[in-house]
């Protein structure tokens, strides 16, 4: 599910609470913000994942790569962008376009991945529900709607429980939902208005509190834009112009108008059911060859961010550099995730078909409150770690402890018992080392393993001539250790997934802050992670 940052105090002039957690304007380090997840620790301070140092060290011990695969199981992958086609995975077995399953695959023109949210006319979903809508449907169905209702109750006491809280959950939800989308649809509405009449009256003016203090608006819409202006701290606009400023406020306050009529329109919307788009017997968790080749799909921009993180060429001049962007590291896009909950179907599906492809580290960038069918992924989970991959995983944007709200997919049982060895859990954290752990991120003492940068990560989104914006959320955070994973092993592939992974969690650089709410009580470091790759290449001879 998509979340934006609201981080500027400007909905409290509506007496309203931002539908994101807030994020309070920080002074930041002296660095290159659009770079900061590379940053040295021991450099500049900033806990970024050390990424020069690394690509030095690798050079220095003379560490030639080998191809690796990493799949990016998420909304879909713009492959033409001008700072990923290079690095775009290409299944050589098959031929482009001749409508043939030319590798016997059971998948047809899978040329660059394959979508498990399309259908063979070549249609896709867009928008799904929320896993808590669906569910809400399914218990109201049982408990509401059946002519056998009352009975039910008592046949089904166990599931009776679970509908009485899921549906207040889903009631209060919706509520918030349509208050949410009438107060930021209120807000966009006037911003429309009050800020373009702003920034003509402001002209060339630098912004500065000087200026602030003398200016003196003349429309009433340019008055009204000073006064929002004039409630937003100082830090938040300090070193930027008017017009780009006040282009941020907008869009925030626009994305947030978008997310709630999505939430009320779509994620929350009972009547709504787009999986015949896809055409596969979703009652059967057993099928797994439906679907198309659209790796693509109508919105990738979630995707193609977490894409960029990993492998945006390095070196071109353009954009900005991946982790692991160097050449040997290619893309497979396979398509799980809409506007909304990913289907746990799709996500075990999505796991075999990578696994099966090639792929040897998975970046899932997803997650949700509930899965009905979490035993299809821990199945996926077993066969990848039985194939030998790593996956990479989001903790999830609420802020809260996973270790007690369990956040889906999740390597736990119900009896706390680890499910697969092979997945690593990645919180968020900052630039400011005040404030380490990102303010939305989810953590955990025994759930999340390990933190990395995720908070205004720059990278790429669709846009065929070549687009970067910044975005927040532990789905930034997660590429950023699969990208380190990838650096490791295509310099070290004799080594294991379970190697790569003690390697990371063994190389973090520790701080007091995420002592108690992860693992490691550290940020992934590529430099020492290589260090430890190299001594465990030496002791056991594997050169």
């Amino acid at each position: 599910m998509k979340k934006f940052l609201l981080s500027i105090s400007v909905a409290m002039f509506f007496g309203i609470t931002s539908y994101a957690q807030e994020t309070a304007a920080i002074p930041l380090p002296k660095v290159d913000q659009k770079y900061w997840q590379h940053e040295s620790f021991e450099e500049s301070g900033v806990y970024g994942v050390n990424t020069q140092k690394a690509l030095q060290f690798l050079e220095s011990k003379k560490r030639k790569p080998s191809q690796l695969i990493v799949g990016v199981l998420d909304s879909g992958v713009e492959i033409t962008h001008p700072d990923l086609k290079d690095n775009i995975w290409t299944n050589t077995k098959e031929i482009a376009g001749n409508g043939i399953d030319d590798d016997k695959n059971g998948y047809i023109d899978d040329i660059h991945g394959w979508n498990f949210i399309g259908g063979k006319d070549g249609k896709n979903v867009d928008g799904d529900t929320l896993e808590l809508t669906r569910l809400f449907v399914k218990y109201q169905d049982l408990f509401e709607k059946s002519t056998n209702a009352t009975s039910n109750k008592t046949k089904f006491p166990k599931e009776f429980e679970e509908y009485q809280k899921i549906k207040a959950e889903f009631e209060n939800k919706l509520a918030e939902a349509k208050q949410g989308a009438a107060q930021y649809g209120q807000m966009n509405e006037i911003f429309k208005v009050a800020f373009p009449a702003l920034v003509k009256e402001w002209g060339e003016r630098d912004l500065n509190e000087k200026n602030m203090i003398s200016f003196k608006p003349t429309s009433k819409e340019a008055q009204q834009g000073m006064i929002i202006f004039g409630m937003v701290p100082k830090e938040a606009w300090e070193g930027k112009s008017m017009k780009d400023f006040l282009k941020e406020m907008t869009d925030e306050i626009s994305g947030g108008a978008k997310y709630y009529k999505e939430q009320v329109e779509i994620n929350l919307n009972t009547d709504l059911d787009p999986r015949p788009i896809v055409g596969d017997n979703y009652a059967n968790k057993s099928e797994h060859i439906y679907g198309n080749n659209d790796v693509d799909g109508p919105d990738s921009t979630h995707g193609t961010h977490v894409s960029g993180i990993i492998a945006a060429k390095s070196g071109n001049g353009i954009g900005m550099d991946g982790i692991a962007g160097n050449g040997y590291v290619k893309i497979m896009s396979v398509r799980t995730v809409p506007n909304g909950d990913e289907r746990d179907k799709d996500v075990a599906n999505a796991i075999r078909y990578a696994a099966d492809n090639g792929a040897k580290v998975l970046n899932m960038s997803f997650g949700k409150a509930y899965s009905p069918d979490k035993q299809i992924v821990w199945d996926a989970f077993k066969y990848a770690e039985k194939k030998g991959l790593l996956l990479i995983k989001a903790a999830g944007n609420d802020n809260i402890n996973i270790d007690e709200e369990v956040h889906y997919p999740t390597v736990f049982d119900g009896n706390g018992a680890i499910v697969s060895k092979n997945v690593i859990t990645v919180g968020a954290n900052t630039m400011d080392n005040d404030n380490l752990k990102a303010g939305f991120s989810n953590f955990g003492k025994k759930s999340v393993d390990v933190f990395a940068p995720g908070n205004d990560i720059y990278s790429t989104v669709p846009n065929k001539e070549g687009e970067y914006k910044n975005e927040s959320g532990t789905s930034m955070a997660s590429p950023v250790v699969a990208g380190v994973a990838a650096l490791v092993w295509a310099h070290y592939p004799k080594l294991t997934a379970i190697d790569i992974k003690q390697i990371l969690l063994e190389s973090v650089n520790k701080n007091p802050a995420l002592t108690d709410i992860s693992v490691t009580g550290g940020v992934v470091d590529a430099y020492k992670a290589v260090q430890l790759a190299e001594k465990m290449y030496v002791t056991k001879k594997l050169k």
